[in-house]
């Protein structure tokens, strides 16, 4: 069989980088046995200049960075793009724009597996861009699916947890019970899933380890780049 190449714009962290690598080159061992891997164009960029990026708001330039690595990356020979991490998916249409190939989007990803959960009202856990700026619950309205966010003092807390902690490869177990404490207040809430937002929460939460079912937007989207290399048809361009 020939196996298309996946194309990661990656280093948003390094760390749930490292996760995304892992998780392709299982997948496609699991599905092909002997020694197979996957087909992989890896761009990491430099996440304090994107942090600095976003702090700024300055979005359209923060685009027009990764829409010049996407195009690098078809110019390499990838037949899809995924950007790893929620947050830059602020500016995932602007990328699509830019690149004649496929850009697998997290969001239309874990909401269609939400919608074969049967969920729908999860709490999101992510950073604080994703959780309020409008974009990710937007999209997920598009699938038919409301997305909860905790309280402004949740929200903090999770974003601290996600750049202060997890980013730098920090993993502390009071900062998972606090997010769990999350989880819980939010089933009370009326909560029937949580999804792990942000693609380095995985790195201190089990999804099948929660008050409620779990949807992790690492595994999922990197689940769906190994299911576009592999031969799935169903992928369309962002609108």
């Amino acid at each position: 069989m020939v196996m298309r190449k996946i194309g990661l714009i990656g280093g948003m962290s390094f760390e749930s980088s490292l996760v995304y690598y892992r998780m392709v080159n299982e997948a496609v061992r699991e599905r092909l046995g002997g020694l197979h891997s996957a087909e992989v164009l890896l761009h990491s960029v430099d996440f304090q200049s994107i942090v600095d990026l976003q702090k700024a708001g300055r979005w359209d330039e923060a685009a027009s960075r990764l829409a010049a690595v996407a195009r690098g990356l078809e110019a390499a020979g990838a037949d899809c793009v995924l950007i790893c991490t929620n947050t830059m998916h602020l500016i995932a249409d602007k990328v699509q724009a830019a690149i004649d190939i496929p850009l697998l989007n997290i969001i239309d990803e874990t909401a269609h597996r939400l919608k074969a959960g049967g969920s729908r009202k999860p709490l999101l856990l992510a950073t604080r861009y994703t959780m309020e700026h409008g974009f990710y619950a937007e999209r997920m309205r598009s699938h038919g699916i409301d997305i909860m966010v905790p309280d402004a003092d949740g929200r903090a807390l999770t974003h601290n947890v996600i750049f202060d902690e997890l980013c730098a490869g920090k993993v502390l177990r009071s900062s998972r019970r606090a997010l769990i404490d999350l989880i819980d207040k939010a089933e009370v809430q009326g909560a029937d899933a949580v999804i792990l937002g942000c693609t380095e929460i995985c790195l201190t939460l089990d999804p099948r380890a929660l008050p409620l079912p779990g949807f992790d937007s690492t595994a999922i989207h990197a689940d769906a780049a190994v299911a576009f290399a592999l031969g799935r048809q169903d992928f369309c361009r962002a609108a």
